[in-house]
This record gives C-alpha cells, sequence and structure tokens, in this order.
C-alpha cells in the first residue's frame, strides 16, 4: 500500500510541476508540450527525480489513447466551412509532403548517421508527419490570429497525415525484417486500406456516435467522458479492420462537432480539460522514457538530421505539394516552419522497438531529438513567425460570455455578451438605435448588476450587452463593442477605406477606376466580380486587381465576401495615407 501511495504521490507532484512551470514559460513563449516533456526527463533516471522507467508497451499505449482523443478534440473544432479553402491543399501535404520529407530526411539521415539506407529511409518515415497534439495545442494558445487558408490546412494536415506516415513506417519494418512478403500490389492496397476504410468507417461510426449523443441527455461531464469512449471504441474497431484509426477518430470527431444538438459549449470546455489531460500524460512518460545521456551522445547527427529536416525537407516538400496551389512565398514558408514534430514521431519510433528492428534504440533517440529541437525552435517562434510571414488575420476579444442557441434550425445561432468599451463605435448610443450586423438582435443590456431597458438606455463604457447572433458575426460585433486597436500591418496597407460587398462594381469603378468595364462587368456587385477573378476560394486578406482598381477582402461570413477594401490608385513611391508615419529622430 506504502508504494502505490508514493506512485500517486509521485505523479500528482510530477504533473503539477509541469502545469505550474508550464504556466510561467507560456509568457516568453515556450509550448507547454516542451515544459510537460523536459519535466518528465528531470523526473526520469538521468534527472533529480531519479524514476526508472522503461516499460515501452504501456508507453505505446498510453501514447495511442491520448492521440486519439486530441485527434477527437481537433475534429470537434474543425468546421466544415474550413474544408472549402483547405482540403485539397492538406491532401496534397499528408500524402506528397510527407513522402516527400520522408525520401529526403532518409537519404541524409543514412549519410550522417552511417548506416544502412533502408534505416535511413524508416527514420525519414518516423519524423515525415506532423504532430496533430502539437499543432492544435500551439494554433489554440499562441494567442495569434493566423488567415483562413493557412491556419485550416496546418489543422487539417496534422489530422490527416498520420496514415501515410504509419504506411511507411510499417511498410518498411517489413522490408527489414521480412522482404520476401512484399509486392507492389499488396502495398498499393495498404494504403487504400489505411486511407479509405479509415476514412468511411470513421464517417460512418462517426454518424451513429453523433445520434446516440444527440439522444442522450447527462450531464456536460459525463457526455466528455461517452465521447471520449465512444471515439476510443472508433479508433480500435478501425485499427483491428486495418484501416488508419487515428484518421477515422478526427473525422468522427469533425462529423458530431458540425452537428447541431450532439454536443454543448459546456461539453466542449469539458473536452478541452481531456484533450490537455491527455497531452500532459503522454509527454510525461514519453519524458520518463527516454535517458538523455542516451540521447547526448548521438547530439551532433540529431542535431544535423533536425536542421536538415526543418531548413530543407520540409520547405521542399511543402512547396512541392502546394505547387498546384494559390498560396504566396510567405504563406508557404510559414507553413513549412510550422512543421511541427511532437509525439507522433515518438509513438512512430515505439514500433520498431517493439518488433526489435535493428538500430532501433538509435532511431528512437534520434527521433526524440528531432522532437526536442522542433518544438524549442519551432514551437517558440510562431507568432515571430506569423508575423514576418504577415498570416495574421485582425484579432478580437471574445465576448465575455458566448453559448449556442439550442432547439433552433439554426446552428450556429448564439447568445453572445460584450463589455462596452471606452471609446468604442457604440458608446453614447441608444440600445434601441445600434446598427448591428445583418441577422443580430440586441437581447438585454445590464448596468450595475441590473437589467435596463434597450429603448431607453445610452450606453456607457462597462455595460454589458447581450446579443443574438449567427457565430459569424463574432468579430464584427467585437469590433463594434470594443475600443479600437492597432489594425495588423497587412490591414494597414490593404486599403484606404472600406466598401460593403454588395456595392456595385460599376459605380466604384466610375470614381476610381482606370479602364471601362465589360458589359459582363457591369451588372456584378464588388463580392461578385471577386469571386470570378480568384482562382480558388477566397479569405480574408486577399487581394485581387479589378479594373485598376485594388481590393482585398476585409471581412467575410461563411463564403461570402461582405466587407472590401479599396486602395486608391496613387503615384509611384505614394504611400498610402492611413499608414502609421515613422517617428523622426531629432538631428
Amino acid at each position: 500500500m506504502e508504494s502505490i501511495d508514493h506512485v500517486i504521490l509521485i505523479g500528482a507532484v510530477v504533473m503539477s510541476l509541469g502545469i505550474v512551470v508550464g504556466a510561467f514559460s507560456a509568457r516568453v513563449g515556450v509550448p507547454f508540450l516542451l515544459v510537460f516533456l523536459g519535466v518528465g526527463m528531470l523526473a526520469g533516471v538521468d534527472g533529480p527525480g531519479g524514476i526508472r522507467f522503461s516499460n515501452t508497451w504501456l508507453s505505446f499505449l498510453v501514447g495511442n489513447l491520448a492521440l486519439a482523443v486530441i485527434l477527437l478534440d481537433g475534429g470537434l473544432r474543425t468546421q466544415f466551412t474550413t474544408f472549402r479553402v483547405a482540403l485539397r491543399p492538406s491532401l496534397s501535404l499528408a500524402t506528397v509532403g510527407v513522402l516527400v520529407t520522408a525520401g529526403l530526411v532518409g537519404w541524409f539521415a543514412a549519410w550522417v548517421l552511417g548506416i544502412d539506407w533502408r534505416l535511413g529511409l524508416l527514420l525519414g518515415a518516423i519524423v515525415g508527419s506532423t504532430d496533430a497534439a502539437a499543432v492544435f495545442s500551439l494554433l489554440h494558445s499562441s494567442g495569434i490570429r493566423l488567415k483562413e487558408r493557412v491556419a485550416s490546412v496546418l489543422e487539417i494536415e496534422s489530422g490527416i497525415n498520420d496514415p501515410m506516415a504509419i504506411f511507411l513506417t510499417l511498410t518498411l519494418m517489413e522490408w527489414l525484417t521480412a522482404p520476401e512478403g512484399l509486392t507492389p500490389g499488396g502495398l498499393a492496397m495498404r494504403l487504400v486500406v489505411q486511407f479509405g476504410v479509415g476514412g468511411a468507417l470513421g464517417l460512418g461510426l462517426g454518424y451513429c456516435l453523433a445520434k446516440v449523443l444527440e439522444r442522450i441527455r447527462v450531464a456536460e461531464g459525463l457526455q466528455a467522458i461517452l465521447l471520449c469512449s465512444g471515439g476510443a471504441m472508433v479508433f480500435a474497431i478501425v485499427q483491428t479492420a486495418g484501416g488508419s484509426g487515428f484518421l477515422a477518430v478526427y473525422l468522427t470527431g469533425m462529423l458530431i462537432g458540425n452537428r447541431d444538438r450532439a454536443v454543448t459549449s459546456d461539453t466542449m470546455r469539458a473536452m478541452d480539460g481531456m484533450a490537455w489531460l491527455a497531452q500532459s500524460a503522454m509527454f510525461l512518460l514519453l519524458g520518463l522514457l527516454v535517458a538523455p545521456h542516451r540521447i547526448w551522445e548521438v547530439a551532433l547527427p540529431a542535431v544535423a538530421v533536425a536542421a536538415f529536416l526543418m531548413l530543407v525537407a520540409r520547405p521542399l516538400a511543402v512547396w512541392i505539394a502546394l505547387l498546384p496551389f494559390r498560396f504566396n512565398a510567405r504563406e508557404k514558408g510559414f507553413i513549412a516552419w510550422m512543421g511541427l514534430r511532437g509525439a507522433v514521431p515518438i509513438v512512430l519510433a515505439l514500433f520498431p522497438l517493439l518488433k526489435d528492428v535493428p538500430e532501433s534504440g538509435l532511431l528512437f533517440r534520434i527521433a526524440f531529438a528531432v522532437v526536442l529541437a522542433s518544438l524549442l525552435f519551432q514551437g517558440t517562434t510562431v507568432s515571430v513567425a506569423a508575423r514576418l510571414a504577415r498570416v495574421l488575420r485582425p484579432g478580437y476579444p471574445e465576448p465575455l460570455a458566448r453559448s449556442r442557441l439550442r432547439g433552433t434550425r439554426a446552428p450556429t445561432l448564439e447568445v453572445m455578451q460584450f463589455e462596452v468599451g471606452p471609446n468604442s463605435p457604440v458608446e453614447n448610443v441608444r440600445a434601441d438605435q445600434l446598427e448591428l450586423p445583418p441577422n443580430c438582435r440586441l437581447m438585454t443590456v445590464a448596468r450595475d448588476e441590473a437589467l435596463a431597458a434597450p429603448e431607453q438606455t445610452v450606453l456607457r463604457a462597462g455595460d454589458a450587452v447581450s446579443v443574438l447572433a449567427p457565430a459569424t458575426s463574432l468579430a464584427m460585433l467585437s469590433v463594434l463593442f470594443q475600443t479600437p486597436g492597432r489594425a495588423p500591418a497587412w490591414e494597414q496597407a490593404s486599403h484606404d477605406f472600406l466598401l460593403s460587398g454588395d456595392a456595385f462594381l460599376r459605380d466604384v469603378a466610375g470614381l476610381y477606376g482606370n479602364r471601362a468595364l465589360t458589359p459582363a462587368e457591369y451588372p456584378l456587385t464588388l463580392e461578385d466580380a471577386m469571386q470570378q477573378v480568384f482562382t480558388s476560394p477566397p479569405v480574408e486578406g486577399d487581394s485581387v486587381e479589378i479594373a485598376g482598381l485594388r481590393l482585398t477582402v476585409t471581412r467575410m461570413d461563411g463564403a461570402r465576401i461582405i466587407q472590401v477594401g479599396l486602395l486608391l490608385p496613387r503615384l509611384e513611391g505614394e504611400r498610402p495615407a492611413h499608414r502609421w508615419p515613422r517617428k523622426r529622430k531629432d538631428p
């Protein structure tokens, strides 16, 4: 009994230490996941904790289960609308990108480490895919808002690229141990089964689980547990059938998250806690599993492999995979830099250890070092890289509270509560005269802990205003109720003033255009004209030139362009009038 108490105490201390240290380190940009990994290593055999842990099978089990929960939570938060702009490029990155990355890293690793080229390819396959846990965690906790196209590609790619990495890893392991069983037809069938069975069963079982969740009413905590256990069942069933359980559980979460009555906002908050528990437990356990002195023995070649992956292999793979799609050089550069490695490569590196593949210990240590380097260098520079690449969208503060309205046919209708900020556009405006976005309705105004009559109340700073609105109106409402802030760099230089997407192109071109419109262009609105010119679905921040007019998408509602920025023609070298002037230095 005493030893059990000691185990519980040690586990609680390690977990608490990871959370406390992570809270402080997050202020300087260090990812939580790196902190948990570091705390696990400090508690391990080479650290002050001195815990001897070498149970590879248990680590593999916990790693798979934790990844299933993390991917389920990521799928719950992925909206179908993101597939409008990101499905095809994400599929290309998840297949062609992983294949190119694995090949390049494999060739380089075989040369640097002096190992058989097949072992090098196996290492390339292990570290070839981005990690959903790392990507989801950093995108959601970094406090930045990326362009929709870039953020969607990163999230979907990390959620669906595991089947290719698993396929390559298992195939190369079989090639090393039993090559006589490999045939081209068998390999093609294995790849089809990984994606096909994983996709089909993920959607089918996800639909059944969504129906169960819609009909069973339990407390939010129990609903989150039911959701996790259901996701684990989907994962296990698909894995047993030979498909990719990771792909299946991600699709299951996505299907459930996009149904109106399957989960509530409280359940989503409970799932957030489940995902953090899974991530922290997994990274602590993986940190305990490794012996840092063994990694130090291969530090130089490991750093070389990590640098090659981050600076050469991943950028080349991204450039090749995104060649057919409409991404500029800055966006491709940021997507390449955000190729974070995390728990997935470490879990895949356990495959050779469990199968006693030659040099499996070396492969595990190199993979672990690559993950450390990725989290340390890429994970800590997400905000800086986003600013340099100019892939940020205008930020807006979250409302005080928001809750999805249930029992209606409008699945995105929510009740949102905002606090009126000082000098905001609505300050000193009578509540019943507010010009709200379309389909929005004022509900209540609270002041000094009491409700006020909207038709008689002039809003002032500190009032709490409740609005019934579509979720897509959140950004516009936040701007309306909050104190105006400085626009991001891409927005400062993109326009001189804003126009409605419903404005007619002929009216704007008649004032500012430099050529006559064609008969086909004459009846179009700005939105219609821009949609015709874009070669791929537009997102906020995209620009196009029509009739000499530089038009930028500044606000969207789903697939619709509802606000357009116009940059007036100017002489060469002339700057937009609204740019922020630089401070002059005294002579």
